[in-house]
């Protein structure tokens, strides 16, 4: 059954009155003028609940056909009394498909409205309109509308989250050849999330996604190839796939500049949930996304401070009017003269973007010849304050030869150091090196490793964002779904923080005997990455059996990665009290004390559980020189104790030991 068929049957449903072809054309400039309607978020709900649950085919197929007919019917009329048949046939050939052009033109028109009024959105109100927009022109066969919807059904836009509509929807457009669908299908299928859990099954979802051109499938890819994921361990390939992504980012970020997102890791931050301290405000996150959109009222909002800024004196408030006026919007008109101004301004005070802004005008040649001469002198002067962006330029002129000689080796240098600061283009074109070996050896997994930062850049990273403020909301599966989906395209933020929720066990959407040992797998897929938690937390699952079997030799062996190599004082905790009793490695109480030793040294929290670790230990050793002081009687010595107070008796004796301290240290003071 076709998608266009489907959801012209549920707005049916839901009461949508689609108006004639001829109607909506003469309302069309009134809808350009005024785009958004009145619309209640329970309409959204009700659409976003019913999707794809009545699927009655028949029916459904004989109302579009209706739909055309009705319309074709009212130009009959024209071409009454012709007797010729071939005639009449090409003619209503011609009325069929001009008919079809334009409830196609219709669904597309609705579809860029709803895109407008969601980028320009600042309040729910207007997202739900947005929304109704996207439900109209996907009724009328939008694809691209049709996956918006899809969206909001399986991510939980307006609290509505219904996965079973979602993926009936995603295998219908799956089969109109929607790579977006086929990513999805792919994500759901690799946690078995409202499907059966099949790798195989994804990795083709995934295949034919990045096949079609989608960047969320190829990144995934990319990373499936880079760490062997259910896939042969293959770095050139992996390379292939994060190159296509990576050209795609680096374009945009040249076009404009992207907007910073806070990566929230809920396994740090488990008690500031409720503050807004910790991340970007949500109103404030808008703001500056709507400044890199350039909306009108927030870029002119932004100028008025700047300028105000700029009486009193201020060199960056200088530097960034000239910034305005050299890219231009349609509430500020681009000016080569004005920013020439203030960016002259600005680098009278030694102001660095000021320098670097000068730079650029004289690069491009905008409102100045080009020379390339001053170019180079002004990003020189400004890379030497330190400033990012001047040292990608210098970078870049030595590496094209724009103006000067190549040098691969100060291109590498100046890339290098920009990139320490973050700057993208730097982080990009470094790869581009490594990956060619231009200027330095060739390095493949280096390359990959370049790719894979500058990918984590996309707009997709915006997610963050909305996953955590669903967590904090407490919509565990909404939050779930979309750190899971980023875990997938090898962000290792959102792998711990999957790991995090499934752990908890406050989610939904899987069954909970499969929480353990997905959440096993995504704490592996973190630690691979560098995360020394996920490294301990992967410890704690062998030696407690959490989602596998109890395996105090496995468990060590990750304690002792997280001690040795992060030097993290939990791992040297938990590795010294397994050596003291000799789960899982020889025991050797020497070393389980300098273990506890150096935990209270790397953490000022070990120190009171170092303390009673020790005195512990110390007591007990105590205790087996005063019992078992002949060979012949230590295993007997020891069996009896055992036997009469229990195989944990060493515990038993701390909490004889820690009264009897308490008791100490009071009378002490007194």
């Amino acid at each position: 059954m076709k998608p266009l068929s489907l959801l012209i049957e549920i707005l049916i449903i839901l009461g949508v009155t689609i108006k004639t072809i001829k109607a909506e054309e003469h309302n069309k400039r009134q809808k350009e003028r005024n785009v958004t309607t009145q619309v209640s978020v329970n309409e959204i709900k009700q659409y976003l609940s019913h999707i794809l649950e009545q699927r009655t085919s028949s029916n459904v197929i004989n109302k579009r056909e209706n739909l055309l007919e009705k319309k074709k019917n009212q130009r009959k009329i024209r071409i009454k009394g012709i007797q010729n048949k071939d005639i009449l046939k090409r003619s209503k050939n011609h009325l069929q498909k001009q008919a079809e052009k334009n409830f196609t033109d219709e669904g597309d028109q609705l579809f860029k409205m709803g895109i407008k009024v969601l980028q320009q959105s600042k309040s729910q109100k207007q997202k739900e309109e947005a929304y109704l927009l996207f439900a109209k022109a996907a009724d009328m066969g939008n694809l691209k509308a049709m996956e918006k919807m899809a969206d909001a059904l399986l991510f939980g836009n307006f609290g509505v989250q219904n996965i079973t509509a979602a993926i009936q929807l995603y295998e219908s457009l799956a089969k109109e050849g929607s790579c977006k669908a086929q990513n999805a299908l792919g994500f759901l299928s690799s946690y078995g999330i409202g499907m059966e859990y099949d790798q195989a099954k994804a990795l083709i979802y995934y295949t034919f996604g990045s096949a079609g051109g989608n960047m969320m499938s190829q990144m995934i890819l990319g990373y499936r190839y880079l760490s062997g994921i259910n896939v042969l361990q293959n770095c050139e390939v992996a390379l292939s796939y994060y190159k296509k992504v990576a050209d795609y980012i680096a374009d945009t970020f040249e076009k404009s500049e992207g907007v910073p997102v806070e990566k929230v890791r809920l396994t740090e931050r488990p008690e500031n949930l409720s503050s807004n301290s910790e991340i970007l405000d949500w109103d404030i996150y808008q703001y500056y996304k709507f400044l890199a959109e350039r909306g009108d009222v927030q870029i002119q909002k932004a100028l008025h401070y700047f300028l105000k800024a700029a009486k009193a004196g201020s060199a960056n408030a200088m530097a960034f009017i000239g910034k305005m006026y050299l890219e231009g919007n349609a509430a500020m008109p681009q000016n080569n003269a004005t920013a020439f101004k203030y960016f002259s301004m600005a680098a009278s005070k030694g102001n660095a973007i000021g320098l670097h802004g000068l730079g650029l005008l004289y690069f491009y040649g905008k409102g100045v010849p080009v020379n390339y001469v001053e170019a180079l002198k002004y990003f020189q002067k400004a890379a030497e304050k330190g400033w990012p962006d001047a040292q990608f330029q210098l970078g870049f002129m030595y590496y094209s030869g724009s103006g000067i000689w190549k040098d691969y080796k100060l291109a590498f240098k100046y890339f290098y150091l920009a990139s320490q600061s973050g700057q993208p283009l730097a982080i990009y074109y470094l790869a581009k090196m490594y990956a060619t070996g231009t200027g330095v050896v060739r390095s493949c997994r280096t390359a990959v490793e370049l790719y894979k930062g500058v990918c984590e850049l996309g707009h997709w990273a915006e997610k963050f964002l909305t996953a955590y403020f669903a967590y904090k909301d407490g919509d565990i599966d909404s939050s779930l779904v979309q750190y899971a989906l980023l875990a997938e395209m090898g962000y290792e933020v959102a792998q711990s923080n999957s790991a995090f929720i499934l752990e908890s066990k406050k989610a939904n959407i899987l069954e909970k005997e499969k929480m353990y040992p997905m959440a096993l797998l995504l704490w592996n897929r973190a630690a691979i990455q560098g995360n020394v938690f996920a490294r301990v937390k992967i410890g704690d699952y062998y030696y407690y059996g959490y989602g596998t079997k109890k395996d105090y030799q496995t468990a060590a062996t990750h304690y002792s990665i997280a001690a040795n190599k992060y030097h993290n004082a939990q791992a040297m905790f938990n590795l010294a009290y397994m050596y003291e009793h000799g789960l899982g490695i020889t025991k050797d109480i020497h070393l389980a004390r300098r273990l506890y030793d150096m935990a209270a040294q790397m953490s000022p929290d070990a120190h009171i559980p170092v303390l009673f670790a020790i005195m512990k230990l110390e007591t007990t050793h105590l205790l087996r020189d005063i019992l078992f002081f002949n060979q012949f009687t230590t295993r007997w010595n020891w069996l009896k104790l055992d036997n009469t107070i229990g195989p944990h008796w060493d515990l038993f004796v701390i909490g004889l030991i820690v009264p009897g301290l308490i008791l100490l240290l009071r009378n002490h003071h007194g």
